[in-house]
């Protein structure tokens, strides 16, 4: 493996989980966050997601990665949007779902991941526009750093499909250990299913297509429910003492 391949594994093994559980944790320290820090936590993610996307681009570049090791080569594009369609189909009811059974455990109201939503969720008309910007460089550069690069690197190490689709989905998890350990297996199934999606349609397409539909049903629907759910919950006697690491609200989470 080149060196600097072994550099951006680590970073995506080691840092970044380690810099977004501190992060996390810094909000739930503070008090309620305001328009101007949401904004800036928006501009800032954008900013590294992209800034890292560029690194691997360049890096990958500098090897000889092919577009095919990447997801990245067209051809087949009645397969992909059918593979693609079934995906989307499949984690948006999914979400749906989700969103029915929100209020249905009030002890999950006050989980560590459904208070980091209510603080970092757009919360007016300006914010939702810029956030949609955040949903999309999510979906883009996320899909192609781990379905595309890692995936398509440990495919060719391995010389198998499935290595590719195990060790990126276990990446992928890693990158969303500020959501506990619910989160991570959560992730890890979604890594898997976007993993195996990649995999028989040989693109991203998918991949990216359903995840912004993951983050953009948690964004914009996620925030209104809990809060009705909360109203309820609070009619009813019901508050919580503490947060619980492990906890986590019912709902495919990638960002």
């Amino acid at each position: 493996m080149h060196w600097d391949y072994a550099i951006i594994l680590i970073f995506l093994g080691a840092i970044v989980p380690l810099v977004g559980r501190w992060r996390v944790a810094r909000i739930l320290r503070g008090p309620d966050t305001s328009q101007a820090e949401r904004l800036r936590l928006y501009a800032s993610t954008i900013a590294f997601q992209w800034l890292l996307t560029a690194v691997i681009v360049w890096r990958v570049g500098s090897h000889g990665m092919g577009n095919r090791v990447l997801g990245l080569a067209t051809g087949r594009a009645v397969f992909t949007a059918v593979i693609s369609a079934g995906l989307v189909a499949l984690v948006l009811t999914n979400q749906l779902v989700s969103l029915r059974l929100i209020g249905g455990r009030p002890e999950e109201l006050h989980s560590k991941l459904a208070q980091v939503a209510l603080r970092i969720f757009p919360q007016d008309s300006l914010e939702r526009m810029i956030f949609i910007g955040v949903v999309a460089t999510v979906a883009i550069c996320e899909e192609f750093i781990y379905r595309g690069f890692v995936q398509g690197l440990f495919a060719n190490i391995f010389q198998s499909a499935l290595a590719g689709v195990l060790i990126s989905a276990g990446m992928f998890s890693l990158a969303h250990l500020y959501q506990g350990k619910r989160g991570l297996i959560s992730t890890c199934v979604v890594g898997l299913i976007f993993g195996g999606a990649r995999a028989i349609a040989g693109s991203l397409i998918p991949g990216v297509a359903a995840h912004f539909v993951v983050d953009f049903v948690a964004a914009f629907l996620f925030p209104a429910r809990l809060r009705a759910a909360l109203a309820v919950a609070a009619s009813q006697g019901w508050s919580a003492n503490s947060l619980r690491e492990d906890d986590e609200f019912p709902i495919c989470n990638s960002e």
